[in-house]
């Protein structure tokens, strides 16, 4: 039986909606000022995965945490995050999927200059849209995301949504060694060339394997961020029916997931509604099932003994806002197109990059392993990137993002949200934006969007290993 998204508030429903509304908003903080202020101190640390019982493991840190403070922003508030460095090599903070200003990107060389050991960086934006993003670095990121450099950020829409409880999942994943501590060898060439670092622990909020606990009746807004260097997860709710609400922070259609999996690569966040109908006592796992005969146990989701907050689900309707997109103009578009290239293929073979591989084996020493339209631009950014192609402001970009190559890429565009098309010529349903595309191999994805953005803007893989190995580029907004 399928959900039906389309009923309407009983009066009881919308009374008691409105009433939870006021309580959440009577317990928000009064702000002193227009503009909310934060700040995130970036350095070295340590964290425990496994409890206070478990071995420390030496990480870098947002204010002090695995991962670093949840912010919880408004939707139209300006905000100012002061960003003090203390680690020992240069870093930045990119605000991954919100639609801001290029200076405030966060891209080192192309949209600021790096933030030096001891120096510290204002970050001010006013986040127009409501969802579930997150952060990072984009200064050696592979080896800072990879030591534990990431935090949620949620914007918090301008009218309260009715849930029971709004809950955040951020997943990581590290390669550890047997003494738990992070194993070195970044920027191998096997995972440059090939699926990236993928790690042996998956962690829930700095935790593995911790049960979630949850209460029979309650309807929980779920949001999981995936903020790995390049595992992909395909999770299922084991006894639960998953409600997709938003994908990259942008409402979609509410739909159940085809097959019951939520496919979640790097960087990719998908909000969902998770009707808590189990019995009360009883526990209900978790499964990450994306690569063959590795499925394993993320969590189990445990249910308390007390009776349940409602004996039916709730009558409200689950669909979000629709945050401010501008709306593509498709028979006025200009056509752009990116083809992946190289990496490693089936059989052990080394696919050339536009004919030409250069000398050496591909991913080496922090060579290419990977190009778009035959050109590699590898690392984090840098001044002076040629742009791959120019649009003028307000123009409507209809982007083709073909994947020659044999592995996954999580594509990610900086600045914008994408609407998603097409897949393999078969129509995406459901009004779907996205600031991050995954394609399969030998796919072709279809996307568009207004360039209404100034300024340089990346577009690369998020599989770290990928984009320092090549699979980068900028496109520039006049």
């Amino acid at each position: 039986m399928k959900y039906d998204f389309k009923y309407h508030l009983s009066r009881r429903a919308f009374l008691a909606a409105a009433a939870g509304a006021a309580i959440s908003a009577s317990l928000r903080p009064a702000r002193a000022s227009a503009v909310d202020e934060r700040q995130i101190k970036v350095a070295p640390g340590e964290a425990r995965f496994s409890g206070k019982a478990g071995p420390p493991t030496a990480v870098w840190v947002y204010n002090g945490a695995v991962p670093g403070p949840a912010f919880r922003l408004r939707q139209g508030q300006p905000v100012r995050i002061a960003v003090e460095n203390r680690l020992s090599e240069d870093t930045t903070v990119h605000w991954h999927g919100i639609r801001l200003r290029n200076a405030m990107d966060g891209v080192p060389g192309l949209t600021q200059q790096p933030i030096r050991p001891g120096e510290s960086f204002v970050y001010e934006f006013t986040p127009p849209d409501a969802g579930t993003f997150w952060y990072h670095p984009h200064a050696d990121s592979l080896v800072q995301i990879g030591r534990g450099l990431a935090g949620p950020l949620i914007v918090e829409e301008a009218e309260p949504v009715a849930f029971d409880r709004d809950l955040l999942w951020l997943l990581q994943d590290w390669r550890l060694n047997s003494d738990g501590q992070i194993a070195g060898g970044f920027g191998g060439m096997m995972d440059a060339s090939m699926s990236g670092r993928v790690g042996n622990l998956v962690t829930i909020n700095g935790q593995a394997s911790a049960d979630q606990n949850v209460r029979a009746g309650e309807r929980v807004r779920l949001r999981l961020a995936n903020a790995s260097l390049a595992r992909i997860m395909a999770l299922r709710f084991e006894g639960h029916r998953p409600v997709v609400l938003a994908i990259d922070g942008q409402p979609c259609d509410p739909h159940e997931p085809e097959d019951g999996r939520l496919v979640l690569a790097p960087a990719m966040r998908i909000d969902i509604a998770l009707d808590m109908q189990g019995d009360p006592g009883s526990r209900h796992d978790v499964i990450d099932d994306f690569y063959d005969g590795l499925a394993y146990r993320l969590t189990t989701l445990a249910y308390d003994q007390t009776s349940p907050l409602r004996a039916h689900p709730l009558a409200a309707p689950v669909a979000l806002p629709r945050n401010p997109l501008p709306e593509p103009d498709l028979s006025n578009a200009i056509r752009q197109e990116i083809v992946l290239q190289g990496g490693m293929m089936g059989g052990g073979k080394l696919a050339g990059i536009g004919g030409m591989m250069g000398m050496g084996m591909p991913g080496m020493n922090g060579g290419a392993a990977w190009a778009i339209n035959g050109m590699s631009m590898t690392g984090d950014g840098h001044a002076g990137m040629a742009p791959q192609f120019t649009l003028e402001r307000g123009a409507t970009c209809h982007l083709t993002m073909r994947n020659e190559t044999a592995w996954w890429h999580p594509m990610h565009v900086h600045g914008f949200s994408l609407s998603v098309l097409s897949r393999n010529g078969s129509p995406v349903p459901r009004r779907q934006w996205q600031d991050t595309v995954l394609l399969a191999p030998k796919d072709t994805v279809e996307c568009a969007f207004v360039a209404d953005n100034p300024g340089d803007w990346m577009l690369h893989c998020h599989v770290a290993d990928h984009q320092m190995a090549g699979l980068m580029t900028v496109f520039r907004v006049t």
